[in-house]
């Protein structure tokens, strides 16, 4: 029987918001996907989302199935068509380059909305009135990293610590709070002026702590106590706390 728990979060927009993710991080031409190289990168996440233990969604699955059956379609030899038979025969890919491009679309209207939606919530009017002087400060800078990107760090997590094999021989009851793992790494990050890298933070090989502690990441970040920075693609994640940040 498998004892293992399953955690859900809501940081998951489906396959195809992941697929596009890969698209844009590989800088993948969406007209000619080489189905191959994605395959291996798309289920590469999903291993990472299962060491974690994290739920993966039914869709996630399906979609992991697709591509492996577009990959092994891909892999066949290209049969001659009969001369008396000139039948076009569509692309295996051309269903899923449709899919992602309606998708891109969406996503960029959403986009598009969000930011008029923030503009529209910066105006407002009021009666006069005198105000004192006072040093305005400078807005906090928020990190653009998406839960792709840190799924990538923890998978360079797992491989630096040579964390792949099973990390525990048996279920240990005395589970750590994600409340308490959150309080935790707060605290580690106000030690450090500068900053801490991802990994730095999972430093106990014990399943139970890496999840209480990537979960404890994605909820910290989410309440804005704390924010992400990616100097450059895949390099290194840096986690830092919020100046002006009220811990409750």
């Amino acid at each position: 029987m498998n004892n293992a728990y399953q955690v859900r979060i809501d940081a998951f927009e489906g396959p195809l918001d992941l697929l596009l993710h890969l698209i844009n991080q590989y800088e993948i031409d969406i007209y000619d996907i080489p189905v191959a190289e994605i395959t291996e990168q798309y289920m590469h996440y999903i291993h990472t989302m299962q060491q974690l233990e994290l739920n993966v969604a039914s869709e996630y699955l399906v979609m992991a199935a697709s591509l492996l059956a577009m990959k092994s379609q891909m892999l066949l030899p290209n049969q001659e068509l009969d001369s008396e038979d000139d039948t076009y025969e569509e692309d295996p890919r051309e269903e899923l380059m449709r899919r992602l491009i309606e998708y891109r679309k969406y996503k960029d209207a959403a986009h598009t909305l969000k930011e008029k939606e923030l503009e529209a919530n910066q105006i407002y009017t009021r009666p006069p009135q005198i105000f004192d002087y006072f040093e305005e400060k400078q807005p906090v800078v928020q990190g653009d990293v998406s839960i792709y990107d840190m799924l990538h760090a923890m998978s360079k997590v797992f491989e630096r610590k040579k964390w792949n094999q099973p990390l525990e021989t048996r279920i240990q009851r005395a589970e750590i709070p994600i409340k308490v793992r959150m309080e935790e790494v707060l605290h580690q990050l106000r030690q450090s002026k500068e900053g801490l890298a991802f990994h730095q933070l999972f430093e106990v090989p014990v399943r139970s702590h890496i999840v209480a502690t990537f979960i404890a990441i994605l909820e910290l970040i989410k309440a804005k106590h704390v924010y992400c920075m990616q100097n450059k693609p895949f390099g290194e994640l840096m986690l830092y706390h919020m100046e002006d940040e009220t811990w409750t």
